[in-house]
C-alpha cells in the first residue's frame, strides 16, 4: 500500500487539475439538503410523517419493475436497509441461477484440490482486518467462503480489458522439461494486498446466502473495486481520486489546505488509506453501506473523495490548532462516528 501511494503521489505531481465544487454539486444534486435522504430522515427521532413518505414501499414498486437504471435512480437518495440486496443485486444485474451455483460449488472444488500461495494472503489478511474488527469478525468464515473461491475464479480476469494494468503470470516447464507455458497466477489475476477482505466485509450484512453473495461482491470488484488499487489514468482510477480530493480540499478549505502543509501534514497521506478500502473498516458498516449506494447509483467512485474532504472540513476547528503532522493524524484516527449523508450535504450544499 506504501508503494502505492507513493507512485500516485508521483502522478499527482505531475498532473495538477483544478475540481470546481460548482460541478461536484450539479453531479451529486440528488443528495442536496432540500432532497429527503434514507439514513437521514429516516432517523427514529424523527416523526415518520416528516420523511418523503414510505420509500419502502416505492422500493417494492421499483423491484417490481425489473429494471435496473430505475433502481440505481433510486439508490441515489439511499436504500431502505429491509430492500438493499435486492435492490444492489436489480441495479448491478446478479441474479443467480442453477448454473451459477454449480460453477460456485466447482470453485470451492478447486479451493479444496489446490493449495496457492494466495491462500495464505487472505488467510492472513482476514485475521489482521475484518477478525480484529468488532463489527465484522462475526463473518470470518463468509468471508472465506468468498475470497477462497474468488482466488480461483479465471472470470475475474475480464476486468484487465478494461485497465491498463496486467495479470501477473507464472511459467511452468513441459514434461520434457525444455518447453514453459505461461498460466496466470493467482487463476483470477488478483494478489490480494492488506485490507483486501475488507471489500467484503460490509456485505455480509446484507447477503445471508454465501453464493450471491459471491457473485455480488465479484460484480462489485469488476466494476469499482479493481480501480482502487491500480495504477491508471481513468478518472475512476486511485489517482485521478487522489488528484479529485486534493484539488477539492485545496478549492473549498485553502486555510486549511495551507495550514497543513505548513505543518508537514500531507492531508492525502491520511485520507489515502479510507480511499484505497472505499472507507470500509474505517466508517460504521450501516454508514459504509449508505456511501456503498451512492457509489452504485451514481456509477462512480468520486463520491469517496468528496467524502474524504468532507471529514477534513468537519473535524477542521481541531485541526487548524495542531502542530504536528503525528496531532494531525491523531485528530482523523477515530472517524467510526461520523455519519456519511449529513458530512457530504453540508461539504456541497452548505454556504
Amino acid at each position: 500500500m506504501v508503494h502505492l501511494y507513493n507512485l500516485a503521489i508521483d502522478f499527482c505531481a505531475l498532473s495538477r487539475v483544478e475540481a470546481d465544487p460548482a460541478d461536484k454539486r450539479l453531479r451529486f444534486n440528488e443528495m442536496s439538503i432540500n432532497q429527503c435522504q434514507t439514513g437521514v430522515d429516516d432517523n427514529p427521532d424523527i416523526p415518520p410523517e416528516l420523511f418523503d413518505n414510505d420509500r419502502s414501499k416505492l422500493a417494492k414498486k421499483v423491484l417490481n419493475n425489473k429494471h435496473s437504471p430505475l433502481s440505481q435512480e433510486f439508490l441515489k437518495k439511499g436504500a431502505p436497509p429491509g430492500v438493499r440486496a435486492e435492490l444492489w443485486r436489480q441495479t448491478l444485474g446478479v441474479e443467480v441461477d442453477q448454473i451459477d451455483q454449480l460453477y460456485y460449488e466447482q470453485l470451492k472444488s478447486y479451493v479444496v484440490q489446490h493449495d496457492l500461495l494466495v491462500d495464505s494472503l487472505i488467510y492472513k489478511d482476514v485475521k489482521l482486518t475484518a477478525t480484529n474488527d468488532d463489527q465484522y469478525f462475526v463473518f470470518e468464515d463468509y468471508i472465506y467462503q468468498v475470497l477462497f473461491p474468488f482466488s480461483r475464479d479465471t472470470q475475474v480476469l475480464d476486468h484487465f480489458k478494461h485497465s491498463s494494468a496486467n495479470p501477473p503470470k507464472s511459467y511452468i516447464r513441459g514434461k520434457l522439461g525444455v518447453e514453459e507455458f505461461a498460466v496466470h497466477y493467482p487463476p483470477n489475476g488478483v494478489i490480494p494486498f492488506h485490507g483486501f477482505a475488507m471489500y467484503v466485509a460490509p456485505l455480509c450484512y446484507i447477503y445471508d446466502d454465501p453464493v450471491v453473495l459471491y457473485y455480488v461482491f465479484r460484480e462489485l470488484y469488476m466494476r469499482y473495486f479493481f480501480r482502487l488499487h491500480q495504477i491508471s489514468s481513468h478518472p475512476q482510477s486511485i489517482v485521478s481520486l487522489c488528484l479529485l480530493f486534493e484539488s477539492l480540499l485545496q478549492s473549498q478549505e485553502p486555510q486549511l489546505f495551507l495550514h497543513l502543509k505548513t505543518i508537514q501534514a500531507q492531508p492525502l497521506r491520511i485520507a489515502f488509506k479510507w480511499l484505497i478500502r472505499a472507507f470500509s473498516g474505517y466508517l460504521d458498516s450501516e454508514q459504509v453501506l449508505l456511501l456503498w449506494d451512492r457509489v452504485l447509483a451514481y456509477n462512480s467512485l468520486e463520491i469517496l473523495a468528496v467524502l474524504a474532504v468532507a471529514i477534513f472540513s468537519f473535524r477542521k476547528t481541531n485541526l487548524l490548532q495542531v502542530g504536528t503532522a503525528s496531532a494531525a493524524e491523531g485528530v482523523l484516527a477515530d472517524i467510526t462516528t461520523l455519519k456519511v449523508v449529513p458530512l457530504i450535504q453540508l461539504s456541497l450544499f452548505s454556504t
